[in-house]
């Protein structure tokens, strides 16, 4: 009896596993043989076309002319003639320094004066050698240079016009060699703008550009570029320009953050609908897909300058969008890269 119960129990099992590989076996057929549906989308034939091109470039300003007031002698800083915001002209003394070493020099000086004078009149009458009469000048000559930078240094003055925007030191204390004062020019300021290679050939000494201000709404402040650096560095792809800032209103200060306007004329550019490119999330890297025959490719860019609802792009990787290429415009968010396209027509 229990053999027979045994017997009965595994011919069940069996049957049962019989039933389910099969089972298995044709739903594992039928997902191999099934094909994942291709994403429709919408396309736009890409040209070149001919825009008027302003490039807006973020830059800090800086004054024109910025001096660090630290002079070349050591000492008790004895008189400081200015505070922080004080404003001086070209001239203005600034600081006196210990005059110690200056009437040192001073005392020496006016022994030598009256010794080389005496050398002078007996060299005019014969009775002492040229060497002699040399060596007395020298001496004499050395002192002079002496004593006048021995003076610049201890009476500092200023360079240029400007506003004191630094103070280190108060009077009685030991100079240590860090600026006393810096002196910064704010009728006149400076700006050094990153422009991309590309433009390289358009940008010149001698353009005009613009500068806008977030502190100062719908208003704008001329600019001239006055130096186009030569070189191209080499990481960034990009080249330098130095802009002059006139500002005898002194609405705008050294520190501020702004955005430069350079127009650069026309040139061949590829806009696109603004909705078509694409932000990666977490970063502000910008892409687009192209349908390469019925195949997605992602292709990373850069923002240009903006038309209403069209935008510039310009490609990373050189080449690698031209005229003629098929930018998807309707589905690009469910794509992926190398994703199987169905064109639909409009």
């Amino acid at each position: 009896m229990n053999n027979t119960i045994r017997i009965a129990a595994i011919a069940l099992a069996l049957c049962s596993l019989t039933a389910c590989g099969g089972k298995g076996s044709g739903d594992s057929k039928t997902a191999t043989t099934t094909k994942k549906e291709a994403e429709k989308v919408k396309v736009l034939t890409l040209q070149s076309e001919r825009i008027a091109k302003t490039l807006e470039l973020s830059s800090t300003l800086e004054g024109y002319e910025t001096m660090n007031i630290a002079p070349s002698i050591t000492g008790h800083i004895e008189h400081i003639y200015v505070e922080v915001g004080s404003r001086v002209q070209k001239g203005t003394l600034l600081v006196r320094m210990d005059q110690t070493q200056l009437n040192t020099t001073r005392i020496n000086l006016a022994s030598t004066r009256t010794e080389f004078d005496r050398v002078s009149a007996l060299k005019q009458s014969g009775s002492i050698s040229q060497q002699v009469y040399d060596q007395t000048k020298a001496g004499y000559d050395q002192l002079v240079e002496t004593e006048r930078f021995q003076e610049q240094n201890t009476f500092v003055k200023a360079q240029f016009a400007g506003v004191i925007s630094a103070k280190n030191y108060e009077d009685g204390e030991m100079y240590t060699g860090a600026p006393i004062l810096t002196l910064t020019q704010i009728s006149r300021l400076k700006a050094i703008i990153n422009i991309p290679e590309t433009y390289f050939p358009l940008v010149h000494q001698g353009m005009k550009v613009s500068i806008e201000s977030d502190i100062y709404p719908g208003q704008t402040f001329p600019a001239t570029i006055e130096i186009v650096y030569p070189t191209v560095d080499a990481a960034s792809h990009t080249f330098q320009a130095k802009l002059n800032i006139p500002n005898a209103s002194e609405k705008i200060r050294p520190g501020m953050y702004v955005r430069t306007q350079l127009a650069v004329g026309e040139v061949d550019a590829i806009v696109v609908p603004y909705q078509s490119v694409l932000k990666l999330t977490g970063s502000n890297d910008r892409y687009v897909f192209v349908a390469d025959g019925t195949t997605a490719r992602r292709v990373a860019v850069t923002l240009g300058q903006r038309f209403d609802d069209r935008i510039e792009i310009i490609p990373v990787e050189n080449g690698a969008l031209k005229a003629g290429d098929q930018l998807v415009v309707t589905g690009q968010a469910r794509l992926v890269d190398g994703v199987t396209l169905e064109i639909v027509e409009e």
